[in-house]
């Protein structure tokens, strides 16, 4: 362990220390805090019967529980760590604040005793695909690189395995970042559009988060922004540090754009760094994601890392992911794809019209830009979920529909609507579940619904 990290929960040893809520993320924590002499109250909205055993065990070794639909009144602690699932401005943990409770999480923790280089990526779309391309490119340079945050393992407790030299990539979602006070010696901001805004009381609210990847860095780090997007270029006059941007429509200050297919590092004169025809991943978003991950590695990676990753790298299971070529047709995982946004890009992707499964369950954002979208790139949509009728009505209120293109399908049923989707298929056919939408009306997150969906193709 290295010193940073023991020097932190030794502080905390004898202390009361609250975790809310006991996911898998959260139990590592608690073992480090029972294994430094912390009194650990776990808090948790499910009832005991339906603790997995894992925390029973934890149990056993001195966690206290307190479960069930109360589980956070009149908690009593000196620190208390929030998980990312839980608002800060909820009554209960503002009440907790406001009797003198330190409130932090398990990545502030981390942020707090890494020993290496942090390079943190967050956005509304892209984030998850950065952070590999990252991480794929720093190993290609030899670097021993830790991948965890939002995606992959909790990075805490891996912090004593971790050297100086070594680097942490991070995926943070704006859930993570609400009350972060750290930010990293890199920080990536893909894009942003709205999202999550049912849980965000406001798209302010949500951007305000998402600014905490950047707003507590210092004159030696480095931010990356995307050139092409309002918001994030928004934040260049805030930017303590070097700020980098990329661009696919002019060129930045500093940073790399494309032009005339080629991905340009920014110069007198620029340099070329790669060719847009050598980036394996379809669609002219993979190229935004890997202007942000070059923009990230400057002075880690050398230009040839870059090419190899971008030559050699197949993609992020769930994003637009190849699952079977059945009698001519090709069938795509998107599920990822929970927001308008991130279902354009996907229909970008493709030189010809796809058939679409759409649907799930209603973030309250707006449908309106994705109307017009699906008619240029959808032959037959198929609706499913609770935003089948939103999604329905952008499509039949955009200025460039017309009635029957694209044909529109209803289907109750998730698995239904792959398999109408299946039959409306001919040879030459590109059907994609993109759903535009969360999955928590059927599934416990987009893995669980991309699962779905590739296992009942396969079942065609």
């Amino acid at each position: 362990m290295n010193e940073r990290m023991e020097r932190y929960f030794e502080a905390l040893r004898g202390k009361r220390v609250a975790v809310l809520g006991l996911g898998v993320s959260n139990r590592p924590l608690v073992r480090l805090l029972l294994a430094h002499g912390a009194q650990v109250l776990g808090c948790d909205m499910a009832q005991r019967d339906q603790l997995e055993p894992e925390v029973l065990e934890l149990e056993q070794q001195g966690l206290q529980l307190q479960l069930g639909p109360d589980y956070l009144e009149n908690v009593t602690a000196d620190v208390v760590f929030r998980t990312p699932g839980l608002h800060p401005n909820r009554p209960q943990l503002v009440d907790m604040r406001r009797r003198g409770m330190v409130m932090t999480s398990e990545m502030e923790a981390f942020f707090q005793v890494c020993p290496c280089t942090i390079i943190a990526v967050t956005g509304s779309d892209g984030k998850t695909t950065t952070t590999t391309l990252i991480a794929e490119i720093l190993k290609r340079a030899g670097r021993t690189v830790w991948v965890g945050g939002n995606i992959g393992q909790p990075l805490l407790p891996k912090a004593g395995e971790m050297n100086p030299a070594d680097v942490a990539v991070v995926e943070l979602s704006s859930f993570q970042l609400m009350d972060m006070e750290h930010s990293p010696k890199v920080a990536v901001l893909t894009n942003l559009a709205p999202n999550h805004l049912d849980v965000h009381k406001d798209m302010a609210e949500y951007v305000a988060a998402k600014e905490n990847i950047y707003l507590h860095q210092t004159a030696g780090d480095t931010v990356v922004l995307n050139r092409d997007n309002e918001i994030t270029h928004s934040f260049v006059p805030k930017a303590k540090g070097t700020v980098l941007e990329f661009s696919r429509r002019t060129r930045p200050q500093r940073g790399v754009y494309l032009e005339d297919g080629v991905i340009w590092r920014c110069g007198e004169p620029p340099e070329k760094i790669l060719e847009q025809s050598e980036i394996f991943l379809p669609g002219i978003h993979n190229v935004e994601n890997y202007m942000a991950a070059i923009c990230a590695v400057e002075g880690l990676a050398s230009d040839e890392d870059i090419r190899h990753v971008a030559r050699n790298f197949g993609g992020v299971e769930h994003r637009i992911e190849l699952v079977r070529v059945k009698d001519g047709v090709k069938f795509y995982n998107d599920s990822i794809a929970s927001s308008p946004s991130r279902t354009r890009a996907g229909l970008r992707s493709f030189n010809q019209k796809i058939i679409l499964i759409a649907g799930g369950y209603d973030k309250h954002i707006p449908y309106d830009d994705l109307g017009p979208e699906i008619v240029d790139h959808v032959k037959t949509l198929v609706l499913t979920g609770a935003t089948a009728p939103k999604i329905r009505a952008a499509v039949e209120q955009a200025a460039n529909y017309v009635p029957g293109s694209p044909e529109i399908l209803e289907e109750a049923d998730f698995y239904d609507a792959i398999r109408t989707a299946a039959r409306a298929a001919q040879p030459g056919d590109v059907v994609m579940l993109s759903p535009a939408s969360a999955s928590f009306d059927h599934f416990r997150n987009f893995m669980v619904r991309g699962n779905a969906f590739k296992q009942t193709v396969m079942e065609l």
